[in-house]
């Protein structure tokens, strides 16, 4: 629920306005494109770097080591000087942000910066706070044996039994628990101990059975009371001759899902690829990000258009795409690369359920969308997509929503992307280029004309020159709002002022927040926003 008794802070429009939480200190540096970069509060610095930072990962102007080491150096510092707010932070960013590495590294620095410290209590929750899925308590401990060494500290040990306990189950051992992984199931088990959570008494079975799947695969055998582990066990006893047969026959899709087979693990078993049979088998027991992230092997099958369509109403539906928790720019992934036309409906559909918390502005709006060289650099080695699609992504989404919008892609130059309410997104994006250079102030100046408010989505590296504030166009009464998606650490405007406002991510609760303070209520942090 939003709060309603409360003092209300002077409206949005004039120069006492509200403030947002991502606040520059009033010191500068050159930022990575020679121009004036604005310093943040390391409060501020943390955050648009977690929401931004895929561990390991170079940017265009930052390599990943680097980069990584600045965020561990925050999160550790910030872990000893103000713990509640890391920890609120940590957990936000694999709840909210859904952002897993980075949540799990943080974890981790967190709890060996306290213990340097010498400073009690935080770590054990940090640990259990950032751990949702159940291979991740093996992500981490790898994580730390690999920086730390073997010794695990107690917290460390209790933070990933509490996960344990509250995640370990028979699926989850059969997707996560593979030979592939440097730590196994029983090897967590072994090295924190949990005990069963008391309200899964089966625990105790199910803890053994992943004990001797490690250490004696040979010998070991499922708690007898556990059906999915007793069918799991059955099917993979076929002779691999007839378990082809198995899956196609009638009822053998659902024998697959009782027996919580994954697709991942299914050529395996068959020891021969999937066609559209075999698909139409386990398409039924597949979650909505498998199957957006399928819909080319699905084609190249020639899975039948009546299975197509049972597909297409899943990833359209609008609570599995909440339920997904999937980044928009996943569906322009699979729009791009599957073969066919139709999954084209869907996926827009799609596209726009998971941004339909872009808030819906009143009066005049101008979005700028940046479309510099640095902005195509791939975020992670596991997507072709870049920081520039995902801008567009959100920028014309924004555009289509406002009353009246002025959408701009801009870079050495700008120029105006005509969009028009009732637009495909998926087909709106192909409209935009690549503009070379990052000229912030130009686009403004250019562009800029009375506007109620400014919406920036960038990596904020604007060029250098004269203009030392690339928004100094635009009169103080007028509402800024500046999008980072890189997480570098100058910025191209002061924020934190009345009407100059800084977001990181395009998650829920950064879109919650134009409307708030445009309400004329100062924002908070997203994990201490109400509502």
């Amino acid at each position: 629920m939003a709060r309603f008794n409360i003092r209300r802070s002077a409206a949005a429009g004039t120069t006492s306005g509200p403030t947002s939480p991502v606040t520059t200190t009033g010191r500068t540096a050159p930022n990575h494109n020679g121009g004036t970069g604005h310093l943040r509060d390391e409060k501020s610095e943390l955050f648009l770097l977690a929401v931004a930072n895929l561990v390991g990962q170079d940017t265009f102007y930052e390599r990943g080591g680097a980069r990584d080491d600045r965020y561990t150096a925050l999160v550790r510092a910030l872990a000893v000087r103000d713990p509640e707010w890391t920890l609120g932070l940590l957990r936000w960013l694999r709840h909210g942000a859904a952002m897993r590495t980075a949540s799990l590294v943080g974890a981790a620095e967190f709890t060996r910066a306290r213990l340097d410290a010498g400073l009690p209590g935080h770590s054990r929750q940090a640990v259990d706070a950032v751990l949702r899925r159940p291979d991740e308590p093996g992500e981490l401990l790898a994580y730390w044996t690999a920086r730390y060494g073997r010794a695990l500290p107690k917290p460390l040990k209790r933070g990933v039994a509490d996960a344990v306990a509250r995640m370990y189950d028979a699926r989850a051992l059969l997707k996560y628990d593979t030979a592939s992984k440097g730590y196994r199931f029983g090897d967590v088990l072994e090295l924190t101990h949990p005990a069963p959570h008391r309200d899964k008494p089966w625990q105790g079975e199910l803890f053994r059975y992943a004990l001797d799947r490690r250490h004696r695969p040979d010998e070991a055998l499922p708690p007898a009371g556990d059906a999915v582990l007793t069918a799991h066990r059955e099917l993979t006893a076929l002779p691999v001759a007839e378990r082809r047969a198995a899956v196609t026959a009638p009822g053998g899709a659902q024998r697959l899902a009782d027996a919580g087979m994954t697709w991942e693990a299914l050529a395996g078993w068959l020891q021969g690829p999937l066609d559209a049979e075999v698909w139409e088998a386990v398409i039924p027991s597949m979650g909505p990000m498998a199957l957006v992230r399928n819909l080319r092997n699905f084609d190249r099958a020639g899975v039948s258009d009546a299975v197509a369509e049972t597909v297409a109403r899943r990833i359209a539906d609008r609570g599995e795409v909440r339920r997904s928790r999937q980044f928009p720019f996943r569906y322009l992934a699979a729009h791009r690369h599957a073969p066919s036309l139709r999954w084209g409906h869907a996926l827009e559909q799609a596209l726009r359920h998971s941004l339909e918390n872009v808030p819906e502005l009143p009066g005049r709006t101008l979005v700028l969308v940046d479309r510099s060289g640095s902005m195509f650099d791939r975020p992670s080695a596991q997507t072709e997509l870049n920081r520039a699609d995902t801008a567009a992504v959100f920028g014309t989404a924004l555009a289509l929503r406002a009353a009246d919008a002025d959408l701009v892609e801009f870079g050495t130059g700008s120029r105006r992307i005509d969009v028009r309410r009732g637009d495909s997104l998926l087909k709106a994006i192909d409209r935009f280029g690549d503009l070379g250079g990052t000229d912030t102030a130009e686009a403004v100046r250019t562009h800029y004309r009375g506007h109620d408010r400014v919406v920036i989505v960038t990596d904020e590296q604007a060029y250098g020159g004269f203009h030392r504030d690339p928004l100094e166009a635009v009169p103080a009464r007028v509402p800024c709002y500046t999008w980072n998606l890189a997480g570098y650490r100058p910025g191209h405007a002061p924020s934190g002022t009345p009407n100059r406002h800084t977001f990181g991510g395009l998650t829920d609760a950064a879109f919650r927040l134009v409307p708030l303070l445009e309400a004329g209520q100062n924002a908070a942090w997203p994990w201490e926003q109400q509502g």
